[in-house]
């Protein structure tokens, strides 16, 4: 049974740096993509960033770009959002996301096409 575990959300205030991550365990995946999105209460969920193996290509939302980072670990099976600069409009639950095979990069924003998700992490930033 796949599951995707998220760890390393919390407080922190305007400015602030957090690093988030998402461990796959129950499977491997040697082509993948894995996604991350946010949902803040009241808001439907969006995307924030993604990679996909094929190529390591990476996409980011206009929002975010310049201020998070995401990297991988294919050894662990673990992606990490390093998130730096952040502001009280990233407050939200995040969530990691994996779609097993070949993604079309348009594609990779795209929750709806993802196949396994983890439970969220909630990151709050404080202004």
């Amino acid at each position: 049974q796949v599951q995707l575990v998220e760890s390393g959300g919390g407080l922190v205030q305007a400015g602030g740096s957090l690093r988030i991550s998402c461990t796959v365990s129950g499977a491997t995946f040697t082509d993948y993509s894995m996604g991350w999105f946010r949902q803040a209460p009241g808001k439907d969920r969006e995307f924030v960033s993604a990679f996909r193996t094929s190529d390591r290509s990476t996409m980011y939302a206009d929002s975010v770009k310049g201020r998070f980072t995401i990297s991988r670990d294919n050894a662990k099976m673990t992606t990490h959002l390093q998130m730096n600069s952040l502001k009280p409009d990233d407050t939200a639950v995040y969530f990691c996301a994996v779609y097993r095979g070949r993604l079309n990069y348009g594609s990779l924003d795209r929750s709806n096409v993802y196949n396994y998700w983890g439970q969220g992490t909630q990151v709050t930033v404080s202004s």
